[in-house]
């Protein structure tokens, strides 16, 4: 029978049961506001640290594009961008962060279109090329590519290694190390005996016949292949050894290496894969052959005819002079012992030369970048190259620009690196004085930002 027993335990279930659905409601609502409150503290903070900006009090600011000097300007950078110039001294938010650039000169991050960032100069160089291996030369490079980036130069064309120097740039790419941003070559190309075949030198049972896989190029067959593999392997750009070298433990430090057909085939699978080509040369027909094959750049350019330098003008080549490295291998041959006996000859040949080439080349109108085959002498000295520039008769603003504008337009970078503007990269340096009144202060950078973080204040 039902009985008041019955009813009574029903309705206390019936109450329990209401009860704890109405906790676990009261539950889910606390849980939800919870949440609700967790995603917005979370969204404050985000919000507050994806929102904090640098602001950069400049005294002076060089502005490349017009090759003027501006004065007391602020510069908003927010993440790795440049966001706005602004006229006067700004403050942002009070979360926001503050530099005083007031009593220094402020620029676009410089970029050397020459480097080589595996290595470095020392009398050693010729055996370690026996005794290093890949992981001794990678070690080296960390240190080299920090000093360039401290010297002011935000970006770098690195023009011929082992490799290393393609793992280099994914390293500082991916934040690993601190370095300038990396365009490089790779390994450079040579024909068999040319100035980058990489067994110059050895004994005869180790020269081998190294082919397009290795950089060395006799066909055009084989010119395709060594493109299509410094792509595969990671590569930029090409860059090629038009005639003889300096440095190479080979005879010529002139000769015309490649044949106009070989540097056209190159030229042109190298367009195919988004890529320019850069020329090393030191002698007349090499370079010749090196324009009308269609290379972008001409490295050196030391015994340059007034003939060439008007035909770099009709094909619109650019000459990267690297007059520092023809003054620090001068030097270099004068100390016994320091460079092999068959380099000595050629040192002394070509280096006395190359910055006496760059002032009749510029005077007759030739485009000039700036590059300074930094390796040949030390990493992070590359800012000796402006006073050089300027003492063979360059306005120190202009060597600045060749510095900036010049050669991102060459990257293909003319929108992004080389200008203080807005939507450019927040690469950023300050030196004390101003340039155009002492270009040696160049070579003493006292801010460096790269990406928008600051490396050096």
């Amino acid at each position: 029978m039902y009985t008041q027993k019955n009813n009574d335990r029903f309705l206390n279930y019936f109450i329990l049961n209401y009860i704890t659905n109405l906790v676990t409601q009261q539950l889910y609502i606390i849980q939800g506001l919870m949440k609700f409150f967790y995603t917005l503290i979370f969204a404050l903070i985000s919000t507050t640290i994806l929102s904090q900006n640098t602001y950069l009090h400049c005294g002076k600011l060089i502005d490349t594009k017009t090759g003027t000097i501006l004065t007391e300007k602020t510069v908003v950078v927010s993440g790795n961008k440049i966001i706005k110039v602004e006229s006067g001294y700004l403050d942002g938010n009070p979360d926001d962060i503050t530099i005083n650039l007031k009593n220094k000169t402020v620029m676009p991050g410089l970029i050397d279109m020459h480097v080589h960032l595996e290595q470095e100069t020392n009398p050693n160089a010729y055996l370690e090329k026996y005794t290093a291996s890949e992981a001794d030369v990678a070690y080296n490079s960390v240190g080299f590519a920090e000093a360039t980036l401290l010297a002011g130069f935000t970006t770098v064309r690195d023009l011929g290694g082992s490799g290393v120097n393609i793992s280099l740039k994914k390293a500082i790419n991916k934040g690993r190390i601190d370095g300038p941003r990396i365009f490089t070559a790779g390994k450079s190309l040579a024909t068999t005996g040319g100035h980058a075949d990489p067994t110059n030198g050895n004994k005869r049972s180790e020269i081998g016949d190294p082919g397009p896989k290795d950089g060395v190029v006799n066909s055009i067959e084989d010119a395709k292949k060594a493109v299509r593999q410094r792509y595969k392997n990671g590569a930029d750009l090409i860059k090629i050894t038009a005639t003889g070298g300096v440095l190479s433990v080979a005879k010529s430090s002139s000769n015309p290496q490649f044949t106009v057909e070989e540097i056209k085939e190159i030229t042109k699978t190298a367009k195919d894969y988004g890529f320019h080509v850069a020329a090393h040369a030191h002698g007349d027909e090499g370079m010749q052959r090196a324009i009308l094959g269609g290379v972008k750049t001409i490295e050196h350019g030391t015994l340059m005819s007034t003939k060439t330098m008007d035909l770099m003008k009709k094909y619109k080549a650019y000459l990267v002079p690297t007059i520092t490295a023809g003054k620090e291998v001068t030097e270099k041959a004068a100390i016994d012992g320091y460079y092999p006996a068959i380099i000595v000859p050629k040192a002394l040949e070509i280096g006395p030369q190359i910055q006496n080439t760059f002032s009749k080349a510029f005077k007759r109108g030739v485009r000039i970048a700036f590059g300074t085959d930094a390796g040949v002498f030390k990493h992070g000295q590359n800012a000796k190259e402006f006073a050089y520039m300027v003492e063979a008769g360059m306005p120190a603003m202009t060597t600045i620009q060749c510095a900036t504008i010049v050669n991102a337009k060459i990257l293909n970078m003319r929108t992004q690196l080389g200008q203080i503007a807005p939507d450019f990269f927040a690469d950023i340096v300050a030196v004390n004085e101003d340039p155009t009144k002492d270009i040696s202060t160049m070579e003493n950078v006292v801010f460096v930002m790269k990406d928008g973080k600051v490396f050096k204040q």
